[in-house]
């Protein structure tokens, strides 16, 4: 009998970001292992023209809780949607609603956030730190809390080399950040954004450094901790390998591999790709909710979720098996054939992006204007250029973090429980797992059908044909206008086809002798 399971049978649980990818898989496992728990509280923004009913519906008719409805029947049942906006002040949370979830919640997974990397710095410190200094203030007037467990990055300290299992301090307070945000109008904000991010790359890093301080500072009596994740991806093993729904971390730069828009990325071949499967993330987060609850330590324990430190696996190794998958799973209408180049030369990227890239993008938009249709592929490919450069950060560097409480956490762990909620990434293959993640790319993702794959494979033969036809032609033409200007070049084609001639003349007359 899992431990675990059974801590959270019988419990109300409140998740935020229950409608982003982690906080789909969360649930799923919470369902799937704890079908007696009381009740999941998930707070969801209000869409026009989709009542709160219907966007539970969505998420529950995914494949991903196919299992969950075998196990338990009356989910549906077990889900309380509330109505609320973390861009708003107390969540614009009706106060029945309110005194709900601060009557009632025994543990607080807190998973919303902004994950966009270029999002203005007001708008990244209202959810990544505001939203979190108001879910700590509702948190402290719960009487049943057990645990708040807060989801964070393994890059919030990316500045650093070694991360250790701390809190850094930021040199500017959070509250004083939060109070200027409030007055300061965009123009200085954005005048600003340099000076406070200092040697992070982004606002994303900068504001999740930010909201841990929150945590800290403001966790008072609370049994908190918090879990930093690195680079998120589809799930190793459960529900089952594979399930990926949005277009975050590696998943875009697979469908822009795959589908032949993307050629050349600016990496570190040697870096270390810590991607950490998103059913390890829910499974270590689970097993910190229990032994936060139980145990109740002392200080706010942190948890590092990555992968380099156990089971490294590197850029060229992964980009490697993900064109070696879509040999045998293409995806459909790709625009070219897939293929991928490492550098770590900026010149040589800049010169790749416009020919591989920019340039294929004016024909392909010329050929659709002939076409009476409206050009598009140009806007595309500017815009993955833009999101692939916001990344180069990350592929082009590698990180250590401290694993003590990670290792000290699995210690911790009945058989059964290491079983039903493994977190061990030593166990985990890479290559299956990035072959399970481009198939699940194809099927639920882009929702492409698995029958299509001869078709797609005929596809990809003719693309590589034409795209061997370009070349030659290419170098034809460049040494024939070459050959007409120089008099080295004509001197070295002389010498070449001499060479040649004199060659199969010597195999025809040693051919000759032997008969």
């Amino acid at each position: 009998m899992s431990v675990i399971a059974a801590f959270y049978g019988g419990k109300s649980i409140l998740i935020t970001g229950a409608t982003g990818f982690l906080g789909k898989v969360l649930m799923e496992k919470l369902f799937r292992t704890s079908p007696d728990l009381k009740v999941i509280y998930i707070l969801v923004r209000p869409k026009a023209g989709q009542t709160l009913q219907q966007r539970v519906f969505q998420i529950l008719n995914s494949k991903l809780f196919e299992k969950v409805k075998e196990v338990c029947p009356n989910v549906h049942e077990k889900i309380r949607a509330i109505s609320a906006d973390l861009n708003q002040s107390d969540f614009a949370i009706s106060k029945e609603d309110m005194q709900e979830l601060l009557s009632y919640t025994n543990i607080i997974f807190h998973c919303a956030a902004t994950v966009r990397f270029d999002d203005h710095l007001r708008h990244a410190v209202q959810l990544n730190v505001t939203a979190t200094q108001q879910l700590l203030l509702m948190a402290s007037q719960m009487p049943k809390l057990e645990a708040f467990i807060h989801i964070s990055t393994a890059f919030s300290n990316c500045n650093l080399k070694h991360i250790d299992e701390v809190i850094y301090p930021c040199p500017v307070e959070p509250r004083k950040i939060i109070d200027s945000m409030e007055w300061l109008d965009d123009a200085i904000i954005d005048e600003i954004t340099p000076k406070l991010i200092g040697d992070r790359p982004n606002t994303y890093t900068y504001t999740k450094a930010l909201g841990e301080m929150v945590v800290q500072q403001e966790s008072g009596n609370l049994n908190i901790a918090i879990i930093r994740p690195s680079i998120v991806g589809a799930t190793w093993q459960e529900p089952f390998p594979g399930w990926v729904d949005n277009l975050n971390g590696p998943s875009g730069l697979i469908i822009a591999t795959g589908k032949g828009f993307l050629r050349c990325i600016r990496a570190t071949p040697m870096a270390v790709a810590d991607l950490i499967p998103a059913d390890t993330v829910v499974n270590l987060t689970l097993a910190v909710g229990w032994y936060t609850a139980v145990h109740r330590p002392k200080s706010v324990l942190i948890y590092h979720c990555t992968s380099g430190n156990f089971n490294p696996c590197n850029w060229g190794k992964m980009g490697f098996q993900v064109l070696a998958t879509f040999e045998k799973i293409p995806f459909e209408r790709a625009f070219r054939r897939p293929y991928a180049d490492f550098t770590s030369n900026s010149i040589t990227t800049q010169y790749w992006n416009a020919v591989s890239h920019r340039a294929p993008a004016l024909i392909y938009d010329f050929y659709l204007r002939l076409t009476g249709r409206k050009p598009r592929m140009t806007k595309v490919m500017n815009r993955l250029l833009r999101t692939v450069s916001m990344l180069e950060y990350f592929i082009n560097r590698s990180w250590e973090w401290s694993t003590d409480n990670t290792e000290m956490l699995m210690s911790e762990l009945s058989p059964e429980d290491q079983r039903v909620f493994n977190f061990d990434v030593r166990q985990l293959n890479w290559l299956e797992y990035i072959e399970n993640y481009v198939l699940g790319v194809k099927k639920y993702l882009l929702k492409e059908d698995m029958a299509g794959i001869p078709k797609a494979k005929q596809h990809l033969k003719r693309l590589r044909n034409i795209h061997y036809l370009f070349n030659t032609a290419l170098f034809l033409i460049a040494w024939r206008l070459l050959i007409a200007r120089s008099q080295v070049a004509r001197n070295v084609w002389f010498f070449i086809v001499s060479f040649c001639y004199k060659f199969l003349s010597y195999f025809r007359a040693s051919s000759t002798l032997k008969v």
